[in-house]
C-alpha cells in the first residue's frame, strides 16, 4: 500500500494529509493512478523472481468500499492531519508546510487489487479475503477511561513508528513530541466513543506457467 512517490496533484490538498473527502478530485485521481502504477510494476518484477507455480501471499491495509474517501481507510490520518491543523491555528507549524504535506501511501479494495492482477497477466489469483482488525490489538471489549488511555497511546505509538520519518523530514524535530501528544489525546477520544478498525485485504496468487 506504500507508494513510490507522494502522487502529483494539480490542486493543493489544503488542510489535509491523505485522501479525504474535502479533497479535490484530481488528488484522489492522482493516489489511485500512482497505486496502480506503482502495484503493476510490483507484480512485473515479482513475476520475473518466481518460478512458474510459484505462489505468494500479499496483506494490504485497504478498504471494503468503493470509495477511496471511505472512513473505514482514511480516518487515522485525519485524525493526524487534526493534530497538525490545530498547531497551524496557534502558529506552531507554518500553513504552507501543512498544504505541502502528504502521506505516500493508498489503500485498494479487493477489486481494485483483483483488476491490477488480471491486468498485468502473470498471476492467477487462488483466494482474495477481507478482514477487520481493531486498532489496539489488545483492544478491551468493555474499557475504561483509563485503559482507553493506555489504547490511544498503544496506536499513537504504532503509527508514530509509520509517520514519524516522514514528519521530521518535512517538518523538522522541533515538533514531533507535541504533535504525538495531540494525535494521542484526539485518537484516546475517538476510540472511547466508537468502534475504530483498519481494514485488511489479503491476496494468494499463482506464477503463471
Amino acid at each position: 500500500m506504500w507508494l513510490s512517490q507522494v502522487p502529483e496533484f494539480k490542486n493543493t490538498n489544503k488542510g489535509n494529509i491523505y485522501m479525504s473527502r474535502t479533497s479535490p478530485a484530481s488528488v484522489i485521481s492522482a493516489y489511485r493512478e500512482q497505486f496502480h502504477t506503482d502495484f503493476l510494476m510490483f507484480l512485473q518484477y515479482r513475476s520475473k523472481e518466481m518460478v512458474s507455480g510459484g505462489r505468494m501471499v500479499l496483506t494490504f491495509l485497504g478498504r471494503r468500499s468503493d470509495d477511496p474517501c471511505s472512513k473505514e481507510c482514511c480516518y487515522i490520518w485525519e485524525l493526524l492531519a487534526m493534530a497538525l491543523n490545530d498547531m497551524v491555528s496557534e502558529g506552531l507549524i507554518e500553513e504552507g508546510k501543512m498544504d505541502s504535506f502528504n502521506i505516500p501511501q493508498y489503500t485498494p479494495c479487493a477489486e481494485e487489487i483483483s483488476n491490477e492482477v488480471d491486468k498485468e497477466g502473470s498471476f492467477t489469483i487462488n483466494r482474495l479475503d477481507i478482514s477487520n482488525v481493531n486498532w489496539d490489538a489488545h483492544s478491551d471489549n468493555n474499557p475504561t477511561p483509563s485503559t482507553n488511555s493506555v489504547r490511544g497511546y498503544n496506536v499513537a505509538n504504532c503509527m508514530r513508528a509509520v509517520a514519524e520519518p516522514l514528519l521530521v523530514t518535512h517538518f523538522g524535530e522541533s515538533i514531533i513530541e507535541e504533535v504525538f501528544i495531540r494525535y494521542k489525546n484526539i485518537i484516546t477520544d475517538r476510540m472511547s466513543k466508537e468502534k475504530t478498525e483498519f481494514i485488511n485485504v489479503t491476496v494468494s496468487m499463482t506464477r503463471k506457467c
